[in-house]
């Protein structure tokens, strides 16, 4: 206990200092340097680590599995959702203004078309019900409020408000609340206060120092960031041994994991993006590889932790291999921006949010007050506090352009969408309990398949079983079951007769974003002239994507 008083104290004083009054003076020139090399260290972070995103979950990625780097993987970014999420909320105040109030935030996200996970998902699909911010991520109506969402989000929170942690911590309260609660809110005011300070030096413990500052110390969160910061003080050349500690600490103790959703819980995330760059020693090729090894969600943690040291080393210090092939002229998807354009938004918001926070702008440079960061109030997401009864008005409801059907909002039941769809499509089969993620039922098409039926599983535990009572022909020898998995994710298909386990197989196991359409053959000749149960399960074995896609099945 004395221990970890000490610690605490040691990262306070650090805290302090980096924190203290007055004013600090930044050059435009270093400004824009910084902000891009922050944007590219996110950009080259994510495009390294991508195709290893959640195929290793409590374990190592080994280092043979590290992806090899080639120039023109940057130009891979355009599309990451780690990346075109947060330029929606430059959107928002480059449209409305810095006092762009958390409702209209709200509607914006929720007018978003691109797909979405989560707690991102979770938050938009109650936007889109007409519950508004902040009760869009509070735990009665979002059960994601922990998971890692904000956390990757909250980059351009530091990249426009350079030394003034109390913008980010005040953006993380408006764009934050949209979609999380608690510890995932926290998550990202961490992250995009470390980014601020980055701004005005690379010593990555003043950083982690910063970014500790600014979210209450009584979190979980911050709990682990003080643990991150003493395990590397105490073995400074072993983040494997971090690792193993923080799996033991922030993965397998209950205490631990409340609200949780499994590896996306943004504190074990945090862990690995502070891991990247305690251990990566400045250096962004360590920073990233650490950052990714560490497995989870293996392309937003090294984007997170190259953001923070990509700011700290500026543009012009970053290596070639990450400059030389990226594309200045196409656009982020589902954006406004291609790159001239985002960084010439970033540079109009920081010029604002530095007069806005009490400083000046002196021909070529910014005065910028040196204010102690006041972090938002304490708030568990497993214990919360009251529903702010945030409803949209009928006004600001009609600009919602991506409303749910009736039927989703009278009889929200997923098993229901999913039965409906089975009598129609694959009659006779009823299926099991399902879970709500990914919205299961009916699809036109997937993946070139037309008329499809998705299921979810239950929970990470429980898949979703379609069961059907069958008198098997005397000459019936097999059942043909065409079944395939989601771009992002895999699952494992399990066939039982009358209980009995006869088939199992990996649907999409590569998770390389493609889907793997399979016609499997169950044997049903050891069962022919006899009656059956026939159970086909859709089994998770991961939390990422988990849902099934079910096109025929057919007894031949």
């Amino acid at each position: 206990m004395r221990k970890c008083l000490c610690s605490m104290i040691a990262l306070s004083v650090v805290a302090s200092a980096a924190m203290g009054q007055g004013e600090r003076r930044l050059t435009i020139e270093q400004y824009r340097d910084r902000m891009f090399g922050g944007w590219v260290g996110q950009i080259a972070g994510v495009c390294w680590g991508a195709p290893t995103e959640f195929k290793w979950n409590d374990t190592i990625i080994p280092m043979s599995a590290m992806p090899k780097w080639t120039p023109e993987m940057i130009n891979e970014a355009f599309g990451q959702d780690d990346l075109y999420v947060e330029m929606t909320f430059l959107r928002s105040l480059e449209e409305y203004g810095l006092d762009v109030s958390i409702r209209q935030a709200g509607i914006d996200f929720a007018n978003s078309e691109y797909q979405l996970w989560c707690a991102n998902d979770a938050g938009r699909k109650n936007l889109r019900k007409g519950i508004a911010p902040p009760d869009s991520s509070h735990p009665q109506f979002n059960k994601c409020p922990n998971d890692i969402d904000y956390q990757i989000e909250a980059d351009f929170a530091g990249l426009i408000s350079p030394g003034m942690p109390n913008s980010v911590v005040a953006l993380g309260e408006t764009f934050g609340r949209i979609m999380n609660y608690g510890d995932g809110v926290y998550g990202g005011q961490f992250v995009g206060a470390m980014l601020a300070e980055a701004f005005f030096t690379d010593d990555i413990q003043k950083i982690i120092a910063a970014g500790l500052a600014a979210i209450p110390a009584e979190s979980q969160y911050a709990e682990m960031a003080r643990d991150m910061v003493k395990w590397h003080r105490e073995n400074p050349d072993d983040w494997q041994d971090a690792w193993r500690l923080s799996l033991k600490k922030y993965r397998q103790t209950p205490a631990y994991q409340k609200a949780s959703n499994g590896g996306i819980d943004v504190k074990i995330n945090g862990a690995c993006v502070l891991m990247g760059l305690l251990y990566g020693n400045g250096d962004m090729d360590q920073t990233i590889i650490i950052a990714t090894r560490c497995g989870w969600d293996s392309d937003c943690n090294p984007s997170s932790a190259a953001g923070v040291l990509g700011t700290a080393l500026g543009y012009g210090k970053l290596p070639e291999k990450f400059k030389e092939k990226l594309d200045m002229a196409r656009k982020f998807d589902f954006t406004a921006y291609n790159i001239p354009e985002l960084k010439a938004v970033c540079e109009k918001l920081a010029r604002q949010i530095v007069v806005q926070q009490g400083g000046r702008v002196e021909g070529d440079v910014f005065i910028i007050p040196h204010v102690p960061a006041k972090p938002s109030p304490l708030e568990l997401s497993w214990d919360p506090g009251p529903i702010a009864n945030s409803r949209f008005t009928e006004e600001e409801y009609a600009k919602v352009r991506f409303k749910p059907h009736a039927a989703e909002i009278d009889d929200p039941a997923p098993t229901k969408r999913v039965q409906g769809a089975l009598d129609v499509l694959l009659p006779g089969w009823t299926a099991s309990a399902n879970g709500s993620d990914m919205n299961p039922g009916y699809r036109a098409e997937h993946h070139g398949r037309k008329d499809v039926v998705m299921t979810h599983p239950l929970n990470r535990d429980t898949g979703v079983t379609l069961s059907r009572e069958l008198n098997v022909p005397e000459d019936t020898t097999k059942l043909m079951v065409t079944i395939a998995n989601h771009a992002n994710g895999d699952f494992t298909f399990v066939a039982k007769i009358d209980g009995e386990e006869i088939l199992q197989k990996k649907i999409g196991q590569e998770k390389d974003g493609k889907v793997d359409w399979q016609t499997l053959t169950v044997d049903l000749s050891p069962y022919a002239g006899k009656h059956v149960k026939v159970e086909l399960v859709n089994q998770p074995d991961g939390w990422q994507c988990e849902a099934a896609y079910w096109g025929a099945i057919e007894i031949k």
